[in-house]
C-alpha cells in the first residue's frame, strides 16, 4: 500500500507563519507537522512507499526536507504546476494528479498534511482490510460547537456512512472526518469520473458524499489526541500539548 499525504495547500489562515513556509513543515512540539504524520507511517510494515504532494511555490522546501527523510521507506514527491491558492488543485484535483503522476493502480492511504493524530494507523488499515471497503477516521466531537469546522458522518449500525455533512450548521452527529482516509482502488477510480461530472475538486467531503451514493464507505472510530491545524489557535493550542509530550 501507498501512503499519500497531501500538502498542496496554501494555508492563508496560518499567515505570517506560512506565508513562504507550507504548513505541514511547521513545527509542533520539536518535530514538523508532517514529521509526526510519517512516524506514524514507519509503524505499518504494510505501506512501501510515502508519496508527498506539494504545490510549486513550496516544491524545493520540500526537496530541501526529503534530503534527510524521518523514514526508511521510498519516498516521491509530486509537485503540482501551481503558484497560488487561486490556482491550486483542491485535495480531490490534487489526489486526481498523483494518480495520473504515479500510475496507481493500488488501494491507497490517505492523510491530510495537517493532521496530527495519536491512533495506531495499522489497526486503521487493518479495519479497511477487513471490510474491503473505503474507510475514514473518524473522532467522536462531543462539543457540538466545534463541529461547524469539520466534515460530519452520519453512521448506520454497522458504522457505514450513509450521510457526510461539509462543515454542517446543524450537524446530525457528532462524528467529525479527520482528513485520514483509506481507499479501495475502484473507489480511487471513480474521482475522474466525479471530475469529470463537474463536482467540486476542493475539500476530500465532497468526494465523500457522491462516493457514498454508489459505493460503501465506512468509519473507524478512534480515541485520543487530533489536531486538525486549520488556525493560529489550533496551532498554538497543538504546540501546547505536544511540548508537554
Amino acid at each position: 500500500m501507498k501512503a499519500i499525504i497531501l500538502a498542496g495547500g496554501y494555508a492563508k489562515r496560518l499567515w505570517p507563519l506560512t506565508k513562504d513556509t507550507p504548513k505541514p513543515l511547521l513545527k509542533v512540539g520539536d518535530k514538523e507537522i508532517i514529521t509526526r504524520i510519517i512516524e506514524k507511517i514507519n509503524l505499518d510494515p504494510g505501506i512501501d512507499e510515502i508519496i508527498i504532494s506539494t504545490n510549486a511555490k513550496f516544491g524545493k522546501k520540500f526537496e530541501d526536507y526529503l534530503k534527510d527523510p524521518p523514514t526508511k521507506k521510498k519516498t516521491s514527491l509530486i509537485v503540482e504546476p501551481t503558484m497560488a491558492e487561486g490556482e491550486k488543485l483542491g485535495s480531490i484535483g490534487g489526489l486526481q494528479y498523483i494518480i495520473d503522476h504515479m500510475k496507481l493502480d493500488h488501494d491507497a492511504l490517505i492523510i491530510g498534511g495537517d493532521n496530527l493524530f495519536e491512533f495506531d494507523l495499522k489497526n486503521f488499515i487493518d479495519y479497511h482490510n477487513k471490510l474491503k471497503a473505503t474507510t475514514v477516521a473518524l473522532r467522536d466531537i462531543k462539543d457540538r460547537s466545534k463541529l461547524k469546522n469539520f466534515g460530519v458522518c452520519v453512521l448506520d449500525k454497522d458504522k457505514r456512512i450513509i450521510e457526510f455533512q461539509e462543515k454542517p450548521s446543524e450537524p446530525k452527529s457528532t462524528y467529525a472526518s479527520t482528513a485520514c482516509y483509506v481507499f479501495t482502488n475502484d473507489d480511487l477510480k471513480l474521482i475522474k469520473r466525479y471530475l469529470d461530472e463537474g463536482n467540486s475538486p476542493d475539500a476530500m467531503g465532497f468526494f465523500i458524499t457522491w462516493l457514498i451514493k454508489k459505493s460503501k464507505v465506512y468509519g473507524y472510530l478512534f480515541d485520543g489526541l487530533w489536531y486538525d491545524i486549520g488556525s493560529l489557535e489550533g496551532l498554538e493550542e497543538a504546540r501546547k500539548i505536544y511540548a508537554k509530550k
